[in-house]
């Protein structure tokens, strides 16, 4: 029972820290860019946007497609910095140790 009861508060403790490290996620701030920089768009570390850059040179009536591709490549970019961020985060959470795919936190 010793055992069981010094898990339970491990498990408790993590889930504390779980629950402060989804509040700090706010902060976070990573930066997605195509166009060698041209193109920016700038996520939280719940991955919603929250602020796009265009250098002026990239809005032109012709090439719509092309700004539209450079905005959904440069979104996908951060979005790949916030799933590496957040996996560092977990990773330091959780001492290191493997979670199953798909495993969430907290419980």
């Amino acid at each position: 029972m010793k055992n069981f009861a010094s898990m339970m508060k491990q498990a408790q403790e993590m889930q504390s820290k779980m629950a402060e490290m989804q509040e700090n996620l706010q902060t976070i701030e990573v930066i997605g860019q195509s166009a060698a920089g041209m193109c920016q768009v700038t996520l939280n570390g719940k991955g919603e946007a929250k602020k796009i850059k265009i250098d002026p040179s990239l809005v032109t009536p012709d090439d719509a497609g092309v700004l539209e591709d450079l905005i959904l490549a440069a979104f996908n970019d951060a979005k790949g910095k916030v799933e590496a961020e957040m996996k560092e985060k977990m990773s330091e959470l959780t001492g290191g140790l493997a979670l199953p795919e798909g495993f969430k936190l907290p419980f």
